[in-house]
């Protein structure tokens, strides 16, 4: 972010005390907003956009930052054109005495974007970007699968990212209710209608029929 420096500014309008448990009010919140679209927008574009005075948007930008709120500024890459163009994720199931050994073999490889411990059938979440997916079949069955903490993985491609946002603010919420549309009541199918069809169905549910159903189905329209 251009025009600020790492030293605490003086002006007012900051809640709490900087470096100390800062409160987040509504304008803490706008500023965040704003550095979401753009982490380089100077202090006097950042307070015009907030409406608040250039000093106030210095004061409460350097709190931010001094309580740990904003932790650092980074860089945005196009994975595709830096030729990562395979997203996998490889569920882990890792024995329960060897967490300590799983994690530092983790921290040793650079080609894992992200991990996180979850709860159900696994224990660990990875998620790689490769090139091709030669690749991510030579990293689960070469590397994880050398490592002693890992008991099994089961790896998952993604096909699209659908969406993906830097960071997400308790003030999204409110906005995102004001914007959604009042759901608009739609006529009930008739009795019979479409029924093994999927109409008259939610958008975006589908209707699962076993086996058996469906070949008892066959045999009383043939």
């Amino acid at each position: 972010m251009t025009e600020m420096s790492s030293n605490s500014g003086s002006g007012g309008g900051a809640t709490g005390r900087i470096g100390i448990g800062l409160e987040l009010d509504a304008t803490h919140l706008k500023i965040l907003e704003v550095l979401r679209d753009n982490g380089r927008v100077s202090v006097s574009a950042l307070a015009e956009r907030v409406g608040i005075s250039r000093a106030n948007a210095y004061t409460r930008f350097e709190a931010l930052r001094a309580d740990g709120v904003i932790k650092r500024f980074t860089a945005e890459i196009d994975h595709q054109r830096a030729g990562l163009g395979i997203v996998a994720l490889i569920f882990v199931t890792v024995r329960q005495q060897m967490w300590r050994q799983f994690r530092a073999q983790l921290a040793q490889m650079p080609e894992v974007e992200y991990c996180a411990i979850t709860t159900g059938q696994h224990d660990a979440m990875i998620q790689v970007r490769m090139a091709d997916v030669a690749e991510v079949h030579a990293m689960v069955t070469e590397r994880l699968a050398n490592i002693p903490a890992v008991k099994a993985t089961e790896t998952v491609f993604i096909l699209d990212e659908v969406l993906r946002r830097p960071y997400v603010l308790p003030s999204d919420r409110g906005r995102g209710a004001q914007r959604r549309p009042a759901p608009s009541a739609s006529p009930e199918p008739e009795q019979g209608q479409g029924q093994g069809q999927g109409q008259g169905l939610p958008l975006g549910k589908m209707r699962f029929v076993g086996a058996a159903e469906g070949r008892a189905a066959l045999r009383d329209e043939s």
